[in-house]
């Protein structure tokens, strides 16, 4: 199919992105690997498409000791080879890594990513995992949204529609704290059937959970013994079937990858390979 007609406005100002943005029905693109689908399916009929493109700066990729800052047009390839990134949260490109195809990472955005707020993305369980946060800017300012009031529903996020995301803010990982991530999709690059990530803190056991629920979950496991988290992460947990997968198929694949995931951080966290 092909879209349906729409305006199209590439401004070089971030004001006169926000200002475009007033137009009802309007939509931002980025790096349109989410939007262009949804256009040609006509799933999406914005009246207007705001190209963020031109606006200078924002694919930015800035790295200190506190964490990761992401740009709004930095590509899922530049992030993800990047080792100053690597080295301060290694939690992003591990993530990244399974984020659909090369052709896909080329173009596509992590803050996109983000902000279309797919549960069966990578980069939002990962954001809310670490605490992240997003920055946007509107008619009424800028403002930060904490990644745990940013996934509201399917598909949808906290950023307003005369919002643009500006960047990412990934933490870094704290000393000695150990990372994985880990997913199970019928092939390498396809939305997975689940996905799951991991972040152990000394006692501290968090894992986040794709493709599971309507938005990204993370479960806190603190204190629970290691042949019961699977279970007590189901408990917290509500897998739904589809054509892809059973609720019940679903269900043993959180079992798998929980216990999976949690060993690996855990031997991130003692200086092995995760």
């Amino acid at each position: 199919m092909k879209p349906a007609p729409f305006d199209y406005v590439r401004p070089d100002r971030l004001a006169d992105a926000v200002a475009a943005l007033a137009a009802p029905e309007s939509k931002v693109m980025a790096g349109g690997q989410s939007l262009v689908p949804l256009l040609s399916m006509r799933l999406a009929s914005p009246s207007l498409v705001v190209d963020i493109n031109g606006l200078p700066g924002l694919d930015a990729i800035t790295v200190t000791s506190g964490g990761v800052q992401v740009g709004a047009l930095a590509r899922h390839t530049a992030v993800l080879e990047s080792p100053e990134v690597a080295r301060v949260q290694p939690l992003v490109p591990m993530a990244l890594a399974h984020v659909a195809h090369a052709t896909v990472r080329n173009r596509g955005t992590t803050v996109g990513s983000l902000v279309h707020a797919d549960s069966a993305a990578e980069m939002p369980v990962v954001l809310s995992l670490l605490g992240g946060s997003i920055e946007v800017s509107g008619p009424a300012g800028r403002r930060t949204i904490a990644a745990s009031e940013l996934f509201v529903g399917p598909l949808e996020s906290s950023v307003a529609p005369d919002e643009i995301a500006l960047s990412a803010f990934f933490p870094a990982l704290p000393p000695g704290a150990g990372v994985a991530f880990d997913e199970i999709a019928r092939r390498h690059g396809d939305y997975a059937l689940v996905g799951a990530a991991a972040l152990v803190e000394g006692e501290r056991i968090r894992v986040g959970y794709l493709s599971v629920s309507d938005v990204p979950t993370v479960v806190d496991l603190t204190g629970v013994p290691a042949a019961d988290r699977a279970e007590a992460a189901l408990e917290q947990l509500d897998p739904t079937g589809d054509i892809h997968a059973t609720a019940a198929y679903r269900r043993t694949l959180v079992r798998v990858l929980t216990d999976r995931v949690v060993a690996a951080a855990t031997a991130n966290a003692q200086g092995g390979t995760p």
